[in-house]
């Protein structure tokens, strides 16, 4: 029960990334409000993990190399990924987003000799006619619908490096990853600017005016850390193929609701339908992916 409130949980939490992203308005520019969101991570996660497992942080002086690469690869898939929300509706990033799987394929066939099977073939002809479906190349969504599909290959690539390395979201090291995070995009503060962070956002319908660094933080604390937080107790209890399974559902599915009912997006039809058959496909293939490391986990390799 508790698993199960926690993966909730979470995938709200995920879900509200391209809220808190709309929410401040262009206020703080993008490039800085993806280093104060990472910002916010780190410093909440590197508070809240010993608070939770009652043991202090370690430094990860043996794993120091896999914590700084997970740590940009981190930086850059979450800054591409909000950048999008900057130029397109919340569903659009969402559903774009979505082809990581397919990249987790492909990649792991290249870099970790993952087999193809008959079946993906015709996930793939699935998959492929959900984005023609969506048209990602038509209106005037282009340049953020082909951003969001890029940064699905940057997080392909980071969940590629983690299962190349034999690691994962949870334990230790993410909390130094984050501050990597952080630390690589703290550039942008002279770069870009430090943005707007003491003006407020008039809200008539909540009868009040709410700083913009509030969402800034909220984007980083509830969106990021407290998702990689829960992410790592979660996966203590449950498999992580079963985590993936239902992330790749439920979390895009509730993160255009939000959007519609936020800020009144309304997906177009090619989005709803190709966006349904994209989503169908990566749990399929994520489910036959799956399946696959269980075998290899029963019939290991007999090689010298």
């Amino acid at each position: 029960m508790k698993t199960a409130l926690l993966l909730l949980l979470i995938t709200l939490s995920e879900a509200t990334i391209g809220v808190f992203v709309k929410l401040t308005d262009g206020l703080i520019p993008i490039h800085t409000l993806n280093f104060y969101a990472l910002t916010f991570a780190a410093v909440f996660l590197l508070f809240a993990m010993p608070v939770a497992t009652g043991r202090p942080l370690r430094f990860p002086k043996g794993n120091l190399k896999d914590t700084i690469i997970i740590g940009i690869l981190i930086g850059t898939q979450i800054s591409v990924f909000n950048f999008a929300m900057t130029l397109v509706p919340i569903a659009n990033a969402v559903i774009f987003w979505s082809i990581a799987p397919f990249f987790v394929f492909i990649f792991s066939a290249l870099f970790i000799g993952e087999k193809a099977r008959k079946s993906y073939v015709l996930i793939f002809a699935v998959a492929l006619t959900g984005i023609v479906l969506a048209k990602p190349l038509e209106g005037g969504h282009m340049l953020g619908n082909l951003i969001a599909l890029g940064d699905g290959a940057i997080y392909a690539a980071m969940v590629t490096y983690m299962r190349y390395e034999g690691k994962s979201e949870a334990g230790n090291d993410i909390a130094w990853s984050m501050l990597t995070a952080a630390l690589l995009l703290s550039p942008a503060l002279f770069l870009a600017g430090p943005g707007a962070v003491t003006e407020t956002i008039s809200y008539a319908a909540l009868g009040m005016d709410i700083p913009v660094i509030l969402w800034a933080a909220g984007l980083g604390v509830i969106s990021t850390g407290f998702a990689y937080f829960g992410i790592s107790f979660v996966l203590k209890t449950l498999d992580a193929n079963v985590y993936a399974l239902v992330d790749i559902i439920v979390s895009p599915v509730v993160a255009s609701s939000l959007g519609y009912l936020i800020f009144s997006e309304v997906p177009s039809q090619g989005i709803i339908y190709g966006g349904a058959m994209l989503l169908g496909a990566g749990f399929w293939l994520t489910r036959e992916m799956s399946r696959g490391a269980e075998n290899r986990a029963v019939h290991p390799c007999q090689c010298a």
